[in-house]
């Protein structure tokens, strides 16, 4: 224990730092998983099967392969292929720009079947009276359907966040100074202190994950039975 706080005492600008990057990553990456989740939740509800195999494709592959792999393509494999054109993941933002992308289009799909559900969940009523009021289906949707979804889905949507808050830690292997590259860092300066230093990054998550997960269950129980 003393050990843990003479860690947080030395290193406490640096792992504020770190807890930043994370956050930040985690609130960009979902940000844009938001946008992706909502076009392939819509292509999944659609009446168009064109759009629902594109969905269901992408959903697919990312849902059937590891996020680390898909990190490592992004960074290294699209880096290295569009190199020739004058790419060069540096000029957009570097380790922390690819990993942004790597983990909006992981949770993407994931944020495609919470908002398939939230729509589903959605009484099909509701669509064919805004149909008769003359709306068309994309007005249908942003003004009826998914005002009513977001409340069934919010509580989906901050676990995913806690899960991506998560998976920001697979990120350290480009090199993005989040808090388990910090750590990484110390447990390489500071010999014979790993378990120290490791259960000092495991609470950072847990305190934020907790907090996140106390959220979401506030949020659960005031939309549930549609209240």
């Amino acid at each position: 224990m003393m050990q843990i706080v003479e860690i947080l005492t030395k290193n406490f600008g640096p792992l504020m730092s770190a807890l930043g990057v994370t956050i930040k990553l985690t609130v960009v990456s979902l940000f844009f998983a938001t946008i992706i989740g909502v076009i392939f939740g819509m292509f999944k509800v659609s009446g168009k099967k064109l759009l629902k195999i594109i969905a269901d494709i992408y959903i697919d592959i990312i849902r059937g392969t590891p996020l680390m792999v898909q990190v490592m393509i992004i960074y290294y494999g699209i880096g290295q292929m569009l190199r020739p054109l004058g790419f060069s993941w540096n000029d957009y933002g570097g380790s922390f720009a690819a990993a942004a992308v790597s983990l909006s289009l992981n949770a993407g799909a994931y944020m495609a079947e919470i908002i398939r559900g939230g729509i589903e969940a959605v009484e099909k009523g509701q669509m064919e009276a805004a149909r008769s009021l003359g709306l068309s289906y994309g007005k249908s949707m942003r003004k009826i359907i998914l005002p009513q979804a977001f409340r069934t889905m919010l509580p989906s949507i901050i676990n995913q966040f806690i899960i991506s808050l998560k998976d920001t830690s697979l990120v350290s292997v480009i090199s993005v100074s989040e808090l388990t590259k910090r750590g990484n860092i110390m447990t390489a300066n500071a010999a014979g202190r790993a378990m120290a230093i490791w259960v000092t990054i495991a609470l950072f998550y847990l305190v934020i994950c907790t907090i996140l997960s106390r959220v979401a269950k506030v949020l659960e129980r005031k939309v549930s039975y549609g209240k």
